[in-house]
């Protein structure tokens, strides 16, 4: 794997910041955060995980950008680079491989979003009551056929951009895409803090709770910083890898951060005031998107129902746009490795990617429906894969990239890349190298051995 100095960069500061800001805000700051803030005391949790941004993120992402950007190559090949001959590579190839099984079963929920912004333009969710919307979604998402034609469109979409490239793809839908996700989520939080009843919403959302704050509240609080910033899924090393010598690590590491909670927060004040304001509880995950939503959007605005139609258009157009930024840059992680790695054209490697993923889609659809009798491990293959990769395989590789920066790689490299080889103060240095050897790698232990269910 030879360096690449002649290898293609984003065109400007703010491209770069938005592809990465692009890499992290996905479907886990809308579905998952309010749902983890509701449940573990509102305010309180999201001061523990402006904590955990703090602490655990903002070190990691910039020791990840540290790797792309001083290698200059893939995720799959930097360590290669970096320390060769030695098994870290095998790091790298973990990086690969996770955002490779993610891309695929998380097409699947990005297919969705499809199918629901379809729904809510031709007025299918009209009429509809609570159960109408269960039945809905588990007709849909068990239905052999459908989900997969939503699948293959979304594939596709991501496979457009790739193609064309780093700055006339990713680069120039990520300054198209980032600002027209800013305003749906903009317009939808006003919409919402403006229906009856909304205050409450607001109140659960923002007014700290710390008698439900136990350790439990921080793991999660630290798991959902993981799985919003995009951490070990090999993404942000990729981009890293594209950044010029200007741009600044610790800055666009900050920019990120500031640009996914931001979101992650806005999303909560779209979905809680309008869901108290009609009596609905928030549930989690996926049901909260499909089946609660419609029904808030049905209900709060009944009496306008244009106003009902527009606004579940809007949100699921926000949905689907997060979801292909997040796509892209799960793409990008193995086009980039095939393209160093193998010498393939980035058509080919795009190709090679998009068929595989959308095999892994095919089968995490069908598992929900017509081969939901099939299991691996208690779970059905949809499950089985978003456990392996969210809970085992992402804070693995994010650990190994903490200790690689913290333990491994040379000083000199370390330091250069975080003060852009002397342009910058290194106030904050000591500390960061700290948070790397020690702090980070204890945190993720923790977080790790709590998925595995060992403290409870």
């Amino acid at each position: 794997m030879q360096h690449h100095h002649d290898r293609v960069s984003f065109g400007s500061k703010l491209g770069a910041i938005l592809a990465a800001a692009g890499s992290a805000v996905g479907l886990g700051n809308i579905w998952r955060f309010p749902y983890e803030a509701g449940n573990h005391g509102g305010a309180a949790f999201i001061l523990i995980y402006l904590g955990c941004i703090f602490i655990f993120g903002l070190p990691i992402m910039v020791a990840e950008f540290t790797i792309g950007r001083s290698a200059k190559a893939s995720t799959g090949g930097s360590f290669s680079v970096l320390a060769p001959g030695t098994k870290w590579k095998w790091v790298g190839y973990l990086g690969v491989l996770t955002g490779f099984l993610i891309l695929g079963y998380y097409s699947v929920v990005a297919g969705w979003t499809l199918e629901y912004l379809f729904q809510a333009t031709i007025g299918g969710f009209e009429g509809k009551n609570a159960e109408g919307f269960i039945t809905m979604f588990n007709e849909f998402s068990s239905d052999p056929l459908r989900p997969i034609i939503w699948l293959t469109v979304f594939m596709l979409l991501t496979h457009i951009v790739i193609v064309r490239g780093v700055k006339d793809g990713i680069e120039r839908s990520s300054k198209i895409l980032m600002p027209v996700l800013f305003i749906l989520v903009v317009l939808l939080a006003i919409c919402s803090v403006t229906l009856p009843g909304a205050e409450k919403g607001i109140e659960f959302l923002f007014k700290p709770d710390f008698s439900k704050v136990t350790p439990e509240v921080f793991l999660g609080a630290m798991g959902q910083a993981f799985f919003s910033m995009s951490l070990g899924m090999g993404c942000l090393s990729t981009y890293a890898s594209y950044f010029g010598k200007e741009t600044r690590l610790g800055h666009t590491a900050m920019s990120v951060g500031v640009i996914d909670t931001f979101v992650a927060i806005l999303a909560g004040i779209i979905i809680f005031p309008a869901a108290f304001s009609v009596g609905i509880n928030p549930g989690s995950g996926p049901s909260l998107i499909f089946i609660t939503l419609p029904n808030v959007f049905q209900q709060a605005f009944s009496a306008v129902p244009l106003l009902a139609v527009v606004c579940a258009m809007a949100f699921y157009l926000l949905l689907a746009l997060a979801a292909l930024t997040s796509t892209i840059s799960l793409h990008e992680v193995s086009t980039a490795f095939l393209h160093e790695k193998f010498g393939l054209t980035r058509g080919r490697a795009a190709t090679i990617v998009s068929l595989g993923c959308w095999t892994i889609g095919v089968v995490s659809s069908l598992a929900l429906g017509l081969w939901n009798g099939y299991k691996i491990a208690g779970m059905n293959f949809f499950d089985a894969l978003d456990y392996l990769t969210a809970k085992i395989m992402l804070p693995v590789s994010g650990m190994l990239s903490a200790v690689f920066v913290g333990w491994v790689l040379n000083k000199t490299i370390v330091k250069g890349e975080a003060t852009n080889y002397g342009a910058l103060k290194s106030t904050y240095y000591p500390l960061y190298i700290f948070i790397l050897k020690f702090i980070a790698p204890l945190g993720i232990m923790l977080i790790f051995l709590n998925e595995l269910g060992l403290f409870k």
